[in-house]
């Protein structure tokens, strides 16, 4: 049975959890975040999901958080449907950060929607403001193993980010990129 078929099967549970988890306080909901971050199995995914679901801007249906995904500044955070966040995916959506429709995350991608600020010479860079960077991953992405998607970008629907690269600029509709930074190395047809 597909993931798709699955949360169909679970969506009542699903709806019936978001509705539970929403009356606690949101620092409450982060530690419970924070604190099914590591649980395995299917009861773990739905809660972490049904969590999600009460924290982040907004969240479509099917979108499967494995372990070890670390998702910070969830309130900054938009995605549609049929995504997947492979296990050590780290998402810091402080800038804003927002997913299309069936958009897979391969084991240890990150994104970084913020940077420091660094134009103040006499101010350490570790004490001058925060930049946000928004990004936006449009539908039908798949982001490799360890890629990193950095802020103020988008990458176009269709792009394949091979594992690996890190993508400082935009991308093209149905392109594959790879390397550092990352270079259009196919257009898929």
């Amino acid at each position: 049975m597909r993931g798709r078929e699955k949360f169909a099967k679970f969506k009542p549970l699903i709806n019936a959890l978001t509705k539970v988890y929403s009356v606690f306080p949101k620092s409450f909901r982060l530690k419970m975040m924070a604190n099914l971050r590591k649980k395995p199995g299917n009861i773990a995914l739905v809660k972490r999901y049904a969590l999600l679901k009460t924290l982040a801007k907004s969240v479509g249906d099917n979108v499967s958080i494995f372990p070890d995904v670390y998702l910070q500044n969830v309130q900054e955070l938009e995605i549609g449907n049929n995504v997947s966040f492979q296990p050590m995916v780290y998402i810091e959506a402080y800038g804003g950060v927002k997913i299309g429709d069936d958009v897979s995350f391969a084991e240890g991608a990150s994104m970084f929607s913020v940077n420091h600020g660094f134009s103040d010479l006499g101010t350490p860079i570790k004490d001058q403001p925060l930049i946000a960077l928004p990004i936006r991953i449009e539908s039908n992405v798949w982001i490799g193993a360890k890629a990193t998607i950095l802020g103020g970008t988008k990458v176009a629907t269709g792009t394949i980010v091979a594992a690996g690269a890190v993508v400082s600029k935009n991308t093209e509709i149905n392109s594959t990129v790879a390397g550092v930074p990352a270079k259009i190395i196919k257009i898929r047809q």
